[in-house]
């Protein structure tokens, strides 16, 4: 493939994560409001009931959900091809962690699991309220580790994608290196929520820098693509 041929494509391919940074945080966030409108609050019978209500948007937010997973894929696999020429072995690795990432975040399976219990007449039927409250406990605590577990692959993949770019010139070395900082950080949420749960709300703040992050990439990233400067990589 020639120069020119390879400078296309990974231009064309810095556009496509750039954009898919913007659209993964438009799914989540939009997929976990869309989820708290239709539960609401109140008792796990008074929560059940919004659901069923408004189950078609649940379900739908669910998808949501599952759709931020598949096209952290696509994601993964664009940031690998702008990546390789400055360490390939690095960017596999990145990408090889990214994809770590996604596949726990299809462990949605357990969140339609409960939605089933929530929501089928037959199984409050045959196991009663409190037995149904009890596994849908289960699925929740069962989902809330997956996720954390999959931050953990996310926090080394995007960490390893944003040291690569503190290499080039495609995006300022500064928020290169915030990137990594907000990918780091990630980490010490996930592996709070895992060890001291209770304070996992505490520490959603940590999430702030990591947003701020990907937008901004995501921005530079779909506005200029991979531009390098007359160097082509930065010793570091």
């Amino acid at each position: 493939m020639s120069t020119a041929s390879e400078s296309a494509t990974q231009m064309r391919y810095a556009r496509i994560a750039g954009f898919v940074y913007l659209l993964l945080i438009v799914l989540f966030m939009g997929g976990q409001f869309l989820i708290g409108h239709v539960t609401g609050s109140g008792t796990f019978a008074e929560r059940t009931a919004h659901i069923v209500a408004g189950l078609p948007l649940y379900r739908a937010a669910l998808v949501v959900q599952l759709l931020a997973s598949v096209f952290t894929v696509l994601l993964a696999y664009s940031l690998y091809v702008v990546l390789k020429p400055v360490d390939e072995h690095l960017a596999r690795l990145a990408l090889y962690f990214r994809l770590g990432e996604a596949f726990g975040g299809l462990t949605t399976f357990v969140t339609f699991a409960a939605l089933a219990l929530r929501t089928e007449p037959e199984f409050a039927q045959s196991l009663g309220a409190s037995q149904v409250k009890t596994l849908v406990d289960l699925a929740r605590a069962a989902d809330f580790a997956s996720f954390n577990i999959s931050i953990v692959f996310f926090s080394f993949g995007s960490t390893l994608f944003y040291r690569l770019f503190l290499r080039t010139s495609y995006l300022p070395r500064a928020l290169s290196a915030f990137g990594m900082f907000a990918s780091a950080l990630t980490f010490v949420v996930a592996v709070t929520g895992l060890v001291m749960p209770a304070w996992g709300n505490a520490s959603q703040v940590g999430w702030i820098p990591i947003f701020i992050a990907e937008i901004a990439i995501g921005i530079l990233l779909m506005v200029r693509g991979a531009r390098p400067a007359p160097a082509t990589t930065i010793a570091g």
